[in-house]
């Protein structure tokens, strides 16, 4: 599959980015199949240059925008419609022990539940430890 979406050049801690044509399978430091337009989002106003024709030719092709490439190419009018959520919530896993308990709520319908047995006889019946035999 043919994605289109930013590689980043630049000097370290000044990013600025060329819009390009990769496969999906390669890295996008590598060599592209087409640069397309640059972005430099440091600059005030962020600059923008995109060869609108080439983009609107690989996408005719089927090639996939990027989300956040998606979202600058409906800034700048040369792809009709909403904006997509550009990044994902890396979701950590709870302990199970920490896990919040859900709340119960009494309706007058329910039936009142049965007193739970004491603990103690819930209990399986404690096994002595074996004693070693004396040896004589």
């Amino acid at each position: 599959m043919i994605r289109i979406r930013l590689a980043r050049f630049g000097a370290k801690k000044r990013p600025t980015y060329r819009l390009a044509i990769f496969d999906r399978a390669k890295d996008n430091l590598g060599k592209a199949i087409e640069y397309l337009g640059s972005y430099n989002p440091r600059t005030n106003p962020k600059t923008i240059q995109f060869n609108t024709e080439r983009i609107k030719y690989w996408l005719s092709k089927g090639a996939q925008p990027t989300p956040t490439v998606h979202n600058l190419l409906v800034d700048q009018k040369i792809v009709e419609g909403k904006k997509v959520k550009a990044f994902r919530l890396v979701k950590t896993e709870k302990p199970a022990e920490a896990a919040p308990k859900p709340a119960t709520t009494a309706t007058p319908e329910a039936a009142p539940e049965a007193p739970a047995a004491p603990a103690e006889a819930a209990s399986a019946p404690e096994v002595k430890p074996e004693e070693p035999a004396a040896t004589a």
